[in-house]
């Protein structure tokens, strides 16, 4: 999630010294959010605060900063800090920022606190006055410090109540300590060979890094980092503090400073009545179709005539169920023999699990950690679209585990800005075989995770998707190009790369408006796609992917959350896929979920007739998934539907 970081010292540096070393914990904490940033430093008599809804390296070029800056770091003896990936209340409302002030403390937390809702219900004494849900845990924190008397017990207590989880630092108006707590141990502190500076923060690449930026200013030995284990808490003195015993006064120099304007959606991301309508008959008319035996499909499985590349023997059956082939594991032998090569001793990390939040990534880490008895670390790409409901599973997930979460957040708005000039240039000219485009940026999460690996020294990369099941060979089947067996895309042969090169040249000439901002960002997503070399052992290659199995164990181990307003659990981590599915239901007559439970019945998992009133739900409209889309992407809702419904339909029947 977000990046926390800060020091405390015994020693007296010059103001400028203390200065740099702060800045450069903020700057290299960047990489884990770039939607807001802020310090907290404290001195003898005030705790100063500053944030921001900038990225860490705006926030520290800003006037604001510099005016701040100029007496905050002035006899300081402790400083907080806080890169921001926006997840409980909108970085816009700069109250929702960190650090977060709440009675005699001020915090930075990293992580997600999923029952955050249900605790302020709890304990109603409590007065909410923010978004974000770091103060619940700063409120719970002081009244079970009021109530106990003692700041251990109060820790305890505080993590015993909360769900989900959190990595924080807190410093304390009327108490000359600094607590450092997690339980995710996604915490790392050392200290200078002089022992009288600590220097924390959320990764131990970045005190790595730290350790070389900084020796200019003290010297740090990085083979002394150390990991705060998951569920440990400490207190460390912050002696140079309090002066007399008087409570230091809280600064806020957030106060009375006017934001540049940073444009926010005004378009209407909320669906009318008679476009939900309109909606709904759609869903209605094409069941009816499939009903009536007016669209054919597969006597075997569920794939329609609509299907890219599809045909029909005599008796019904398509030939992707005449070509199948059935799944088969290597089994859990064969992942042990693989895994045990790699399994540490001494309960360092030792592989890395590709994590969305969604069930089978979810399923994965429980099976690599509980099962397996591995010690992995958690990587996730964040690019703008993972919703929220994803990440507060991340969380639930990781607390429960104890398990390290290192999240690579990309410039969400840039992004965004990125898949909106896509957008409108699809709405354009409607073309179904470009619609991955909207899902271009993404694809760096490929780049990064070979980077994490070169960055940690962990050999052992794992994936928990491409089951087998969840194959979408419709999609370049759009393009083209007729897949038949679940490979990644760089192993595809040359020709069908050169076919797909040549698909999407053809649309950037028929529709120039392609040509715009996310260019970049759509030929890097070509290179990491089709080019870049990975290695990774496929969790599902080796153990049977049970949709039954994985469900009943995340939701009953972890509380893991459902989307309310629809059946599917497939996907609900993903902004994007409730508008492209209702694209491709709507004009092609099939998504997703045709092809996977076509797929489990040929596997045998389940009945057609079972499968088929399983998809009919999952296929319904999900209205506020879209209008969420919509609203973090910044276009209207309505005209982007009624678009999509003039497109010409591939099936018989069309009104």
């Amino acid at each position: 999630m977000c990046g926390i970081l800060g020091i405390t010292t015994k020693k007296e540096y010059p103001r400028q010294g203390l200065k740099e070393m702060a800045e450069i914990l903020l700057k290299l904490s960047e990489s884990r959010g770039k939607e807001a940033a802020g310090f907290a430093v404290k001195r003898k008599e005030s705790i100063d605060v500053l944030k921001m809804p900038f990225g860490a390296n705006d926030f520290l070029k800003s006037s604001a900063y510099k005016k701040f800056s100029e007496s905050a770091f002035n006899g300081a003896s402790s400083v907080i800090g806080h890169s921001r990936l926006a997840t409980h209340g909108t970085e816009l409302n700069n109250d929702n920022n960190q650090p977060v002030v709440k009675g005699n403390a001020v915090c930075v937390h990293n992580g997600i606190i999923a029952n955050d809702a249900d605790l302020w219900r709890k304990y109603p004494q409590l007065k909410r006055n923010y978004q974000v849900d770091t103060e619940v845990f700063l409120a719970l924190l002081q009244l079970f410090l009021s109530e106990t008397g003692s700041i251990d017990r109060a820790v305890i207590k505080t993590f015993e109540t909360i769900e989900g989880s959190a990595s924080v630092a807190v410093l304390f108006n009327n108490r000359d300590i600094i607590l450092l707590a997690t339980n995710t141990g996604s915490l790392y502190f050392f200290n200078n060979c002089a022992k009288d500076t600590f220097v924390f923060a959320s990764e131990r690449y970045i005190l790595e890094q730290f350790s070389d930026k900084a020796k200019s200013i003290d010297l740090f030995k990085k083979e002394e980092i150390r990991q705060l284990s998951p569920g440990a808490f400490f207190l460390a003195d912050t002696p140079a503090t309090l002066a007399s015993g008087r409570e230091a006064r809280f600064i806020d120099y957030s106060e009375n400073i006017n934001f540049p304007e940073i444009a926010v959606n005004k378009n209407n991301n909320k669906l009318m009545p008679e476009t939900k309508k309109v909606m709904h008959e759609n869903w209605q008319r094409l069941y009816s179709l499939y009903d009536e035996g007016k669209i054919k499909r597969c006597a075997k499985c569920l794939l329609p005539e609509t299907m890219t590349f599809i045909n029909f023997d005599k008796e019904g059956v398509c030939n992707y169920c005449r070509e199948y082939e059935k799944i088969k594991v290597c089994g859990k032998e064969a992942l042990e023999d693989v895994v045990s090569k790699y399994r540490s001793s001494d309960g360092k990390a030792d592989c890395i699990v590709g994590f969305s939040g969604g069930r089978d990534s979810s399923y994965g880490l429980h099976y690599i950690k509980k099962v397996l008895k591995m010690n992995p670390i958690a990587y996730t790409y964040d690019w703008g679209v993972l919703t929220d409901l994803g990440r507060r599973n991340q969380a639930r997930v990781c607390g429960k585990l104890g398990v390290e979460q290192i999240v690579i957040s990309a410039d969400i708005r840039r992004k965004r800005k990125n898949i909106l000039a896509n957008l409108n240039a699809w709405l354009r000219k409607p073309e179904m075989g470009v619609i991955p485009l909207l899902m271009a940026g993404d694809k760096k999460h490929i780049y990064y995770r070979e980077w994490l690996k070169k960055k940690t020294g962990i050999k052992l990369m794992i994936t928990c998707a491409g089951s087998g099941f969840e194959n979408d060979f419709f999609k370049v089947g759009l393009a083209g190009v007729h897949m038949t067996k679940d490979i990644a895309f760089s192993k595809l042969p040359l020709a069908d790369k050169l076919k797909l090169t040549a698909y999407y040249a053809f649309q950037y000439l028929r529709n120039p408006f392609y040509i715009n901002r996310s260019l970049f960002d759509t030929m890097l997503a070509y290179y990491f796609s089709f080019a870049l070399p990975t290695d990774s052992l496929h969790l599902f290659n080796y153990i049977k992917w049970d949709e039954k199995e994985i469900l009943s164990a995340i939701i009953n181990e972890y509380n893991w959350e459902r989307e309310p307003n629809t059946s599917a659990t497939w996907r609900i981590d993903d902004g994007t896929a409730a508008f492209y599915n209702y694209i491709y239901f709507t004009v092609l007559g099939l998504t997703e979920f045709d092809v996977l439970r076509s797929i489990q019945i040929k596997e045998g998992q389940i009945a057609k007739e079972k499968a088929y009133e399983i998809i009919k739900e999952e296929n319904k409209p999900r209205y506020e998934s879209m209008e969420w889309y919509a609203g973090i992407i910044g276009f209207d809702a309505n005209k982007a539907i009624n678009r999509i419904n003039e497109i010409p339909r591939f099936y018989n029947g069309r009104t």
